[in-house]
């Protein structure tokens, strides 16, 4: 387990983020984002998880992130982010060393995650439409819009709306709409709604829905899941 708490850095819509462990292992379940993490005095970029992931731990170990927002790591890192679904990977492999602050990190961890992402951002400068885009589809998946309905709304083909999704979020469309659904059902049933109800609220067909696609993506039961989950490497 692991406490959690976020607020939104001062560039370019980032959450900074800080997760204190409580036990000896974290269960992981997939969200649909990155993070730049500051993680066993490494930096670290942690991929989108199509599965859940169980991370060993120590009681009172500190990471720091920074979340990314739609489109942000594929511009900064300059590779398809299906690349590193499911992946952590430091960041030096990703980025020359040259191109870093040199400061130390390990005194100011989220100082260092700033100062590196604003170097990061302007070496690369990201298309401002793209990121647009990039955003606009993530909400789209968000609401549950239909990979079909999100293409048609986006006036693109559906072949380039797969293709943009792999590039940015690290799977497709119907990966990403899922992933955002099962998040929102889970944050239901964590603010105290039964299972039942959250499924409904979310969009499932109905409870044995979710739990089938609860199973699917971290191995376990929604009751399970609603004792915790959280984002950790």
């Amino acid at each position: 387990m692991t406490s959690y708490s976020a607020w939104k850095s001062a560039h370019t819509g980032a959450t900074l983020w800080r997760s204190v462990a409580r036990g000896h292992e974290q269960h992981v379940a997939p969200d649909g984002v990155l993070d730049l993490m500051w993680h066993r005095d490494r930096l670290v970029v942690a991929g989108p998880d199509s599965r859940s992931m169980t991370v060993a731990t120590q009681p009172g170990a500190v990471t720091w992130g920074l979340r990314l927002p739609p489109g942000v790591a594929h511009a900064l890192f300059g590779v398809p982010v299906d690349e590193l679904t499911g992946q952590r990977v430091e960041l030096s492999l990703l980025v020359p060393a040259r191109n870093l602050p040199d400061r130390a990190v390990d005194s100011d961890p989220p100082g260092a995650l700033e100062r590196v992402y604003r170097a990061l951002w302007a070496q690369t400068e990201p298309d401002p439409a793209r990121l647009r885009l990039a955003a606009s589809v993530d909400h789209a998946a968000r609401a549950g819009v239909s990979v079909t309905a999100s293409a048609v709304m986006h006036d693109i083909p559906e072949r380039s709306l797969q293709r943009l999704c792999r590039n940015v979020f690290g799977y497709g469309p119907k990966s990403l709409m899922q992933i955002h659904r099962f998040q929102r059902a889970l944050r239901l049933v964590h603010g105290g709604m039964s299972p039942s109800a959250a499924a409904a609220a979310a969009g499932y067909f109905d409870h044995p829905h979710f739990a089938r696609e609860c199973r699917r993506l971290t191995g376990r039961t929604p009751s399970e899941l609603a004792a915790g989950t959280g984002r950790n490497p």
